[in-house]
C-alpha cells in the first residue's frame, strides 16, 4: 500500500498522542488518541509502540510529527533553517524505514533573527496555507505550552518568537505559593480581562502573580486561575504584537486555547481569525505526503 492508496498520520507529543487514518485524498477514515506520548515509551520500544497504532488503524505507512522527532523521540529529525516550507521538510524527513515510515523535522532560526527552534507547529502552518486558512503573508499566533508567533512571507516561515507562557502557568499551577489560587478552570471571563489588560499595559508581572494571592487572603477577589492566565497571555500578546507589521493575525492550535488569545486580542483593539490545530495538521501531513 502506497501514500496515494492511504496512509497513517501522527501527531506525538511529550505526553501524548493522536493517530490519524487518512485515504489517499487526505480524507480522514479513522482515529484516535491516548496518552502514550514519549514519555510513556520505554527505552528501545517506539517501534512496538507504531506496531500497535498500525494494529488499531491498519496497516499502512505512516508519517509522524511533533516530538517524536526530537533527540528524546523515536529518531531525531534534524532541524530544517528557516527560512522553510513544506517543500523543505519533505526533502528533509527522516526516514525510519525507507519510504515507508519517515518523521517530520522542525524548523530552527539562528543569528541576527535570535535562536529559537519549532518542533510540530510547522506541519499546522503548512496545513492551514495549504487549504486556503491562512494567507501568504500573516503574522500567526500559536498558542501552547511553548507559544509561537510566526511570520509568512510567500506561504513559507519567515522568522518566529516563542513564548514560554503555558509552561509558565502549569509551573505555578503546580509548583508555586498560587497552586491554591490557580486550581480552578480557565475561562475568557471577567477575571480573565482582567489580568490580561494588565499584561498588556506592561504591568509587572512578578508582583501582578503574587498579588493574586494577596486578594485571596483578605477575600478580595475570585478567579485566580483565569487571572493569571489573563496576565501571562496578555504579555505574550503585548510582546507578540511587538512583531505585527500590518499583516492579517490568524490564530491556529487548540479552539480552547486559541479563544482565550482571541479574547485578549480584542482586548487589544486587534481582530484575528482560528483555525482549528487537528485540521491544520491533517493538511499538513497531507501536503508533505503529496511531496514525497
Amino acid at each position: 500500500m502506497g501514500w496515494r492508496d492511504g496512509y497513517i498520520a501522527v501527531d506525538w507529543g511529550t505526553t501524548n498522542r493522536r493517530a490519524y487514518a487518512v485515504d489517499g485524498n487526505g480524507q480522514l477514515e479513522d482515529w484516535f488518541e491516548d496518552d502514550f506520548g514519549l514519555l510513556a515509551v520505554p527505552r528501545g520500544g517506539f517501534e512496538t509502540a507504531a506496531d500497535d497504532i498500525r494494529r488499531r488503524l491498519g496497516d499502512r505507512p505512516m508519517l509522524l510529527g511533533g516530538m517524536v522527532g526530537s533527540n528524546r523521540g523515536w529518531g531525531e529529525a534534524p532541524y530544517v533553517p528557516g527560512p522553510a516550507g513544506a517543500a523543505e521538510l519533505a526533502a528533509a524527513i527522516r526516514w525510519i524505514e525507507p519510504g515507508r515510515v519517515g518523521i517530520v523535522p522542525g524548523i530552527s532560526q539562528s543569528g541576527s533573527a535570535g535562536a529559537d527552534v519549532m518542533r510540530g507547529e510547522e506541519v499546522q502552518v503548512v496545513g492551514a496555507v495549504a487549504t486556503g486558512s491562512v494567507p501568504p503573508e500573516a503574522l500567526i499566533c500559536h498558542p501552547g505550552t511553548h507559544a509561537k508567533w510566526i511570520h509568512l512571507s510567500n506561504g513559507r516561515i519567515q522568522a518566529f518568537r516563542t513564548m514560554m507562557t503555558g509552561e509558565l502557568f502549569s509551573l505555578l499551577k503546580e509548583h508555586s505559593i498560587l497552586a491554591d489560587e490557580l486550581a480552578g478552570e480557565v475561562r475568557p471571563d471577567g477575571a480573565f480581562e482582567a489580568g490580561a489588560r494588565d499584561g498588556l499595559a506592561g504591568e509587572s508581572l512578578l508582583s501582578a502573580l503574587f498579588a493574586i494571592r494577596a486578594r485571596h487572603l483578605l477575600d478580595e477577589g475570585e478567579g485566580g486561575a483565569s487571572c493569571a492566565s489573563g496576565l501571562l497571555i496578555g504579555a505574550d500578546v503585548r510582546a507578540g504584537l511587538g512583531l505585527h507589521r500590518g499583516e492579517p493575525l490568524v490564530l491556529v492550535g487548540r479552539p480552547d486555547l486559541c479563544a482565550l488569545y482571541y479574547a485578549a486580542l480584542r482586548l487589544a483593539g486587534k481582530s484575528a481569525t482560528k483555525v482549528d490545530g487537528a485540521v491544520a495538521f491533517l493538511a499538513g501531513m497531507h501536503r508533505l505526503t503529496e511531496l514525497i
